[in-house]
């Protein structure tokens, strides 16, 4: 992503990019795959995604594109490094 992003609940967003999410979706559903993109409203890009079900099961759907609307939570499944600040700059 080049454009800058403003909105602080995206900028937590962008520290996922390129990793393993756990996407719970409403109606109870889960899917997980490598996230490669999103956008203002939160629609998701996952690469390599499988939904599981209720019970457990998974099945493997690809590529796919998630509405944002239909999202209630995200977590990484992989660890995500903290960025250290000091003063205004990011290292």
């Amino acid at each position: 992503m080049s454009a800058k992003i403003s909105n602080p609940e995206l900028k937590k967003v962008v520290q996922y990019m390129d990793k393993r999410v756990l996407v719970n979706l409403q109606a109870n559903r889960k899917v997980t795959g490598q996230l490669r993109g999103f956008d203002l409203f939160l629609n998701l890009v996952l690469d390599d995604a499988h939904d599981e079900s209720v019970a457990g099961e998974k099945s493997k759907i690809g590529q796919t594109v998630i509405r944002g609307n239909s999202v209630t939570s995200m977590e990484s499944l992989e660890a995500i490094p903290k960025q250290r600040t000091w003063g205004q700059r990011q290292y």
